[in-house]
C-alpha cells in the first residue's frame, strides 16, 4: 500500500522547492566571462568559458590585439593598432573602442588625437587606463569616466608595444620590440627612470606577483631576461627550450607560464629557481596568456588557430578547447557578480 500525503504538506513542498532550487550554487556562468580579441577578423568575442559558447561577437576597429576590463567589470577597452604588426608599414591606429558588457555593443570610441598605434591596455590601481602608444614612444593615461587622454609618459625607445605595472602602481615597465630593451618609467612623475639594453628584438613583457622581477624574451636567442626592479639592471639570462613570446605569473607567485610559439608550447618554470617544471603541448602558434582570477586555470589564445586552451593549473593538462575567432589574440577576465 503506497504512502499518503497530507494534501497540507504536498501544497509545502510545492512552495519550499523553488527556494531551496534558487539557493542552490550558482552556475559556472556566473563565476565570470571570457573575452578575446580576435585581430584577423575585427571582433571582440565573449564567450562563457565552462562550456565554451559564444555569447556574442562584437565587431571593433581594425585591428584589435589587446582588451582591457573596468574594475566594475561594466566594459571593455580595446585598443585599435592598425592592419600591420609591429615595425611593419600599414595603417595607424588612434582610437580605443569601448565594448558595454551588459548590452554587448559597441557604445562608443576614445580618440588619442593622433595616430599612436594603441596597443596594450590595462587599468592601473589609480582605476585610470593606461596604454601603449607605440608611435609616440610612450603610455598614454586615458581618463575613461570623461573618454580622454588626461596624460602621457615617455618611454625613450621606439616601438614600447606592451608593458606591466608594479604592484603599487607606481613604475610601468615597457618592452621595447625593435630596439630590444626595457624601458622603466615612473608613471606619478611621469618620467623615463632607465633604459635596459638586451638584445636585438624582444616581445611581451611580464612581472613576478611580487614586482621584485621583470621578465622579456630575446626573439633571436631561446633566453628570457630577468631584470631586477630594484636595481633596474638585467639579474641573468634564463635558457628556454625555444624562443619565448610572453609570459604570465600563476596567482601564487610559485610558477611562471611562457608561451614558445614555433615549438607550440608552455612551459611552467618554478620560481625562484627557474627550472622547468612542466611542458604543455598546445597546437597553432600560441600567443597570449592569462591566468585565471582564482588561479585555477591558465587560457592560451591560438593566434593561427582561432581557438582557446585551458589548462587546469593543478594537474598541468589542457581541459578544454574553446572555439575563437581568427587571429585570437588578447585575452581579457570579466569577474562574475
Amino acid at each position: 500500500m503506497g504512502l499518503r500525503f497530507p494534501v497540507s504538506l504536498l501544497l509545502l513542498l510545492c512552495i519550499i522547492a523553488p527556494i531551496v532550487r534558487a539557493k542552490e550554487p550558482k552556475t559556472h556562468a556566473a563565476a565570470g566571462l571570457l573575452l578575446v580579441a580576435n585581430q584577423g577578423e575585427h571582433t571582440l568575442m565573449v564567450i562563457e568559458p565552462e562550456t565554451g559558447q559564444q555569447l556574442a561577437t562584437i565587431p571593433v576597429g581594425v585591428n584589435d590585439h589587446e582588451v582591457a576590463v573596468s574594475p566594475d567589470g561594466r566594459f571593455a577597452y580595446v585598443p585599435i593598432y592598425g592592419n600591420s604588426g609591429v615595425g611593419k608599414p600599414g595603417t595607424d591606429g588612434h582610437t580605443i573602442d569601448v565594448i558595454d558588457l551588459a548590452k554587448r555593443k559597441l557604445v562608443g570610441s576614445i580618440d588619442l588625437e593622433k595616430p599612436v598605434r594603441p596597443h596594450r591596455a590595462t587599468f592601473g590601481p589609480d582605476g585610470l587606463l593606461y596604454v601603449s602608444a607605440e608611435l609616440a614612444n610612450a603610455i598614454y593615461i586615458v581618463d575613461t569616466k570623461i573618454r580622454k587622454v588626461v596624460g602621457s609618459v615617455p618611454t625613450g625607445q621606439e616601438e614600447s608595444h606592451m608593458f606591466v605595472i608594479s604592484p603599487d602602481g607606481k613604475r610601468a615597465f615597457t618592452s621595447n620590440v625593435g630596439a630590444g630593451s626595457v624601458s622603466v618609467v615612473d608613471l606619478h612623475a611621469k618620467k623615463t627612470v632607465a633604459v635596459i639594453p638586451l638584445a636585438k628584438k624582444v616581445q611581451r613583457i611580464a612581472i613576478s606577483a611580487d614586482g621584485k622581477q621583470v621578465f622579456t624574451f630575446d626573439q633571436d636567442q631561446p633566453r628570457m631576461a630577468v631584470i631586477n626592479t630594484d636595481t633596474n639592471q638585467l639579474a641573468r639570462w634564463i635558457q628556454l627550450p625555444a624562443i619565448g613570446f610572453a609570459g604570465e605569473p600563476t596567482q601564487d607567485g610559485r610558477s611562471l607560464l611562457v608561451v614558445l610559439p614555433s615549438a607550440n608550447k608552455v612551459v611552467a618554470l618554478s620560481l625562484p629557481e627557474f627550472k622547468l617544471e612542466h611542458t604543455i603541448h598546445v597546437p597553432d602558434w600560441p600567443s597570449e596568456i592569462l591566468v585565471r582570477a582564482d588561479g585555477r586555470v591558465a587560457y592560451v589564445s591560438c593566434l593561427k588557430g582561432g581557438k582557446v586552451l585551458a589548462i587546469n593549473l593543478g594537474n598541468w593538462a589542457v581541459e578544454k578547447t574553446i572555439a575563437a575567432g581568427q587571429g585570437s589574440d588578447g585575452l581579457a577576465w570579466v569577474p562574475g557578480k
